[in-house]
């Protein structure tokens, strides 16, 4: 019996020391939970043995996808101008129409309608301008949506809805021009717009220009045929361009004879951007058609020597299924060139004396 008590008594005792093991360990672990800011509210009372705690599931490490850049975005091919500034470029006449002025500013309808471009490019440039857009709607449509933005397209001013193509044609990223609505030696004529006449006074040509004028907003200019009776006189030529020069447009000449040309004359008298093309490229007798003319052009103007100021032109074509099928291949072919630049006609203009003293007077229209 006194055997037993004492192992009764020595068991008594190894259990108490156990559970006393127990209550500090159980303290030190809820000190510890605390101490790293684990623990919620105040602890609970310990229990006089330690609980067995269930394991914690881990989640397993999440996949780190790098979220893609945004694409750094190209600058815009048309400059954004405040919607004052844009006011600002038309003027209302009495009888209600509106017409292209240089705003009080000093910003021209000529420069603030083209198209950028990017001038680090190669020098030597090279441009397209397909002329008389507007008689047929699926050609116009065709030209506007499948050439090259870098391709300026001139439109018939009588064309139906003008307006309209000329914004989507600004969409697409081309620079647009109207055609000089003037007596054509063949007996063409625009529908419902009377052309400029040499028989014709000047107050009626000037009226005649106004009117095409105001058939749409935000061109560059206009775009004359030569030789031709009105290109070819001076007397009916000059109020019409002072005209045009004083509403801060520019002209476009298409000349492909070597005879004097009073247009570039009477542009650098009165100010306004002048550019001209001896080069259609759909002339019928070439005998490898558009693609071979666009070849050629390309071959001269990237000919310049490095001590010579780089060359520069434009063709022109009529809009013909075939000629905008030659110039989508023809553009396909031209992946980065290394010898010219494909630049809109804005590119292609000289501005002398009295047209740089009126870009000058706004000094953000120098910017490319």
């Amino acid at each position: 019996m006194a055997t037993a008590g004492r192992k009764t008594g020595k068991h008594r005792a190894n259990s108490g020391l156990i559970a006393a093991y127990s209550l500090v360990l159980g303290l030190v672990a809820v000190s510890a939970l605390l101490a790293f800011g684990l623990g919620s509210g105040a602890p609970e009372a310990a229990e006089p043995s330690v609980q067995p705690v269930a394991s914690l599931e881990v989640e397993p490490p999440r996949k780190v996808i790098a979220l893609k850049l945004p694409p750094r975005l190209a600058p815009p091919v048309f400059r954004t101008l405040a919607p004052a500034e844009s006011a600002d470029l038309v003027e209302v006449t009495a009888d209600g129409l509106r017409l292209p002025r240089i705003s009080p500013g000093g910003w021209m309808p000529w420069i603030a309608n083209s198209r950028r471009f990017d001038p680090a490019g190669p020098p030597a440039r090279v441009g397209l301008l397909m002329i008389d857009l507007g008689a047929s709607e699926p050609l116009m449509r065709r030209a506007i949506e499948e050439l090259p933005g870098e391709v300026s397209l001139a439109f018939l001013p009588a064309t139906p809805d003008l307006p309209r193509w000329l914004m989507r044609a600004r969409e697409r990223g081309h620079e647009t021009y109207l055609m000089l609505p003037a007596e054509d030696p063949s007996g063409l004529a625009e529908r419902g717009l009377k052309p400029i006449e040499t028989s014709a006074d000047a107050p009626e040509n000037l009226r005649r220009l106004r009117i095409a004028m105001a058939r749409a907003e935000g061109y560059v200019g206009f775009v004359v045929r030569s030789p031709g009776p009105v290109p070819r006189s001076e007397v009916t030529l000059r109020p019409l361009i002072r005209e045009i020069a004083d509403r801060g447009l520019a002209v476009v000449e298409i000349n492909p004879s070597p005879e004097t040309a009073i247009l570039q004359r009477l542009t650098v008298e009165f100010g306004a951007g002048y550019a001209r093309s001896t080069n259609i490229l759909d002339y019928r007798l070439a005998s490898d058609g558009v693609a071979g003319s666009l070849d050629r052009l390309v071959t001269w103007t990237a000919a310049s020597e490095p001590e010579r100021t780089p060359r520069h032109a434009f063709g022109v074509m009529q809009p013909d299924n075939g000629a905008i099928d030659a110039v989508v291949a023809w553009h396909r072919r031209l992946v980065a060139p290394a010898t010219v630049s494909l630049v809109p006609i804005i590119g292609h203009f000289e501005c002398r004396a009295a047209c740089m003293a009126r870009v000058a007077a706004q000094p953000a229209q120098l910017r490319p």
